[in-house]
Order: C-alpha cells, then structure tokens, then sequence
C-alpha cells in the first residue's frame, strides 16, 4: 500500500496592500503549526510511516514555507517538485488540475505528498475520500494532514480511496 497525504498550507500572514498573494509567508501561528507537522513528519508511528513521499508543492511563498518547515529534509520526502499551475490566486484551480499534476508526478513507487491551497485541497479531498473526513462547511484545516490510502499497483487517479490518518494543529 501507498499513500497520498493533502495538507493545506499552515496559517498565513494577511495580505498587505502593496504585496502579491503570492508573497505571503506565514504567521507566527503558521510556523508553530509546521513545527507539528515537522515532528509528526519525522515520527515513524505518526504521519512519518506514510512516507518516502514524492512531494508537489504550490509555488507560492506560504505553501513553500510550510514545506521547508515541515517536510524538507525529513525521511517523508524523498523528491519535490515545485509548481505554479496549483497555485489557484491566478486562475481557478480544481481538484482534477491538481489530480492531473499529481499523477504526472507519480512514480508509483512511493507514496505521494501534496501541499496546497484551499479550496482546492478540499476538493480534491473530497472527490477522493471514500468517506468525507470534513464537512465542507468546516473546511480543511490550515496545516491539515489527510492520508488516503492507494493500491500500490495503481496510479492515483479519480477514485475513491479510505482514508486512513489525519493530523489537525491547533
């Protein structure tokens, strides 16, 4: 078995009028919330037993901080790719763009890792889970860890998988 774990990037400093959404970096709050990431990332009896990960990553600054802060360098991520195409500030981003970049990164050796941005995340978590782990009026949490589980002889592609961990900070 292999396994796609999505997180929504960690909490994000409000956008100031002269900087880019892009731009963003994290608040305070954030890099605490990575710091949980990190450690249950380095953890092999917590979200670390998911990996070796192959990782696509937002290039906007706040998805790419939450990566560096909590995966980069950890036995959990053995390959990153960093992209602009999820990036969904520019264009409307939906949860099968995302599926289609992940499965063009796929090895179908290793697990799979995604950070990104909500409302994408949430999409794409709940077109795949086989049972929804959130409502949709909750929304996915900043720094949210959601692990599903796929057949290790299957691309990921539009199915439905279980779900099986999911790591919330607070």
């Amino acid at each position: 078995m292999r396994y796609l774990t999505i997180v929504r990037h960690a909490k994000a400093e409000k956008v100031t009028p002269d900087q880019r959404d892009f731009d963003r970096r994290l608040s305070e709050r954030g890099r605490q919330q990575c710091e949980r990431l990190r450690a249950w990332a380095s953890d092999e009896n917590e979200l670390g037993r998911f990996g070796p990960t192959t990782a696509l990553v937002s290039a906007a600054a706040r998805t790419k901080e939450t990566f560096q802060r909590a995966f980069d360098k950890t036995p959990f991520v053995t390959e990153c790719s960093f992209s602009e195409l999820i990036y969904n500030g520019q264009r409307d981003v939906s949860a099968e763009d995302l599926l289609i970049d992940l499965a063009a990164i796929d090895p179908v050796t290793t697990s799979l890792l995604v950070v990104g941005h909500n409302p994408t995340v949430l999409e794409l978590l709940l077109s795949l889970a086989q049972e929804l782990p959130v409502s949709p009026r909750e929304g996915f949490p900043t720094a949210g860890a959601f692990v599903l589980a796929i057949p290790d002889d299957r691309p990921i592609g539009l199915a439905r998988y279980d779900l099986v961990a999911r790591y919330v900070s607070d």
